[in-house]
């Protein structure tokens, strides 16, 4: 029964720690999650993460919380779900009701406004980094059609204009019916060898 506990108490403090410490919402805390999850405690591996990270954003809601749900459920189920949950919304439930406390003044805060400013360039570095090590871990895939999809929904996204919504569906159907031919592709080469 101990190390259940000590698997739910670092599950939440994980995620608290995570979620106190990062600014610039979920694109941001999915690297760290990977680093945390992945690389230091091992829990999940390289392209569960990646598999989860694509689930997360295509889901309604904020992708920090869907990320935290999808993780604490793979790792201890619906109370490592719950506990994940609970650490990532406590940290900003609480900035964000001090703030409101005192939001004129930190409206006004000529060093308050710096900061942030200063915070759009550390986010945009790890948006960056995100974007970095998912597209080599696609590359290393060395599969045509992941890489086309990837391409595709840029241009339609960026210079088309194209309705995220609209690209979502696409782009999970045209998964959707890939893993299913992967999938029985590998039955195949399976039977194939008995």
């Amino acid at each position: 029964m101990e190390p259940k506990k000590n698997k739910y108490l670092t599950l939440f403090t994980s995620t608290l720690k995570l979620s106190a410490c990062t600014f610039g919402g979920g694109f941001v805390i999915i690297p760290l999650m990977r680093k945390r999850f992945v690389e230091e405690l091992g829990w999940i591996d390289e392209q569960e993460m990646l598999d989860l990270t694509a689930i997360a954003q295509s889901s309604p809601g904020a992708i920090a919380v869907n990320a935290s749900i999808l993780v604490g459920y793979r790792v201890a189920g619906i109370p490592g779900a719950l506990l994940t949950i609970l650490g990532t919304i406590l940290p900003p439930l609480v900035i964000i009701s001090i703030i409101s406390m005192f939001y004129q003044e930190f409206r006004d805060n000529i060093w308050v406004s710096r900061a942030m400013t200063g915070m759009l360039a550390g986010v945009a570095a790890v948006i960056t980094n995100v974007v970095i090590t998912m597209v080599g871990d696609l590359l290393k895939q060395k599969r045509l059609l992941p890489i086309l999809i990837l391409f595709n929904a840029f241009i339609a996204s960026r210079f088309l204009n194209v309705n995220i919504v609209i690209l979502i569906l696409i782009c999970g159907t045209i998964g959707a019916i890939d893993s299913l031919s992967l999938g029985q592709q590998r039955r195949i080469q399976h039977s194939d060898l008995s």
